[in-house]
């Protein structure tokens, strides 16, 4: 959901390392060099083909946890289209400065196959067929045509299971006014329990768990837990541990709704946030249908900060 309001700290990555440029082995032939977490210098051989078998070879090894199907998967990233025009560079993030978020188990097989079981630290190189990737419809937002095989390298920064959550030291909520929320153990959304009054007019936000983490700033990638509840009925309309991952979120630039860019920037890593949102801070008078959201619905969120790249 837009503006979907719609692990704790990033996991510890391997030191760079430098790598001169390298040929690489499983038959890629694709030359790739430069330091993890920069930029890397791709070339391709001018003479060669993709093939149809999905290629992955891991250039980096890394230290760090090992990401498991259904994590959230942070990477910065480089894609590659390649078809018998040639090869075009249509996806870069390190020139935004800014990794990918990527939901392991949700995404083309190839990648998904290329990210499962490595470590958090790896720089890994995949060349993927269409049959792996994006068939013979291709995607057009991604300018990838039909029957186009991708290549893509990228550095596992950071992964985030369902069971990732809020860890600093709880905060007492005395306000009767607000709703009440308890822990429902791991990997399970918050309990949320709205009180039979009338909602505030304003944004409310307020520390459930205070984070030890460097305060989240704008314009960041931010990886979220959250569940949002309607005021109006008690219930759950959307839930990231229902989804079955967090959710990667860029905050404070209004690519999300002003309740999180106003209430979540400045907060602390690692804590759990109550944000009650009239509707200016939320959807507005459109509402969110699908969501069951009406134009005068104020929302209540709690929201886990697990970490920011």
């Amino acid at each position: 959901m837009r503006r979907r309001l719609v692990p704790l700290a990033a996991a510890l990555v391997a030191a760079p390392l430098l790598l001169s440029a390298c040929s690489l082995g499983g038959g890629i032939p694709v030359e790739v060099s430069g330091e993890y977490g920069r930029q890397p210098d791709v070339r391709f051989d001018s003479k060669a083909e993709p093939g149809d078998e999905l290629k992955i070879e891991t250039l980096v090894d890394g230290e760090g946890a090992e990401v498991r199907k259904g994590d959230l998967v942070v990477a910065s990233y480089v894609g590659y289209r390649w078809n018998g025009a040639g090869t075009k560079l249509v996806a870069n993030s390190y020139t935004t400065g800014k990794p990918g978020a990527f939901p392991s188990g949700k995404l083309v097989p190839g990648l998904d196959k290329a990210l499962v079981g490595k470590k958090v630290g790896s720089r890994v190189v995949a060349l993927i067929p269409p049959d792996q990737g994006y068939g013979d419809r291709g995607d057009e937002r991604h300018q990838i045509g039909p029957n186009d095989s991708l290549v893509y390298v990228l550095d596992v920064l950071a992964a985030y299971g369902k069971d990732a959550a809020a860890k600093g030291s709880p905060q007492p909520l005395a306000d009767a006014r607000l709703p009440r929320v308890a822990d429902a153990g791991a990997g399970r959304a918050p309990r949320v329990t709205v009180p039979r009054t009338a909602p505030p007019a304003r944004l409310q936000v307020r520390t459930l768990v205070q984070g030890t983490g460097p305060a989240l700033r704008g314009n960041r990638l931010a990886v979220l837990h959250f569940t949002g509840v309607l005021w109006r009925t008690g219930e759950e309309f959307y839930s990231t541990w229902g989804e079955g991952r967090p959710a990667g979120e860029i905050i404070g630039v209004g690519q999300d709704i002003r309740a999180f860019d106003e209430g979540l920037v400045g907060q602390r890593i690692g804590s759990r946030i109550l944000l009650v949102v009239p509707p200016a801070w939320g959807y507005g008078t459109k509402g969110l249908s699908h969501y069951g959201i009406k134009g005068n619905d104020t929302l209540v969120y709690v929201v886990d900060i697990l970490g920011a790249h």
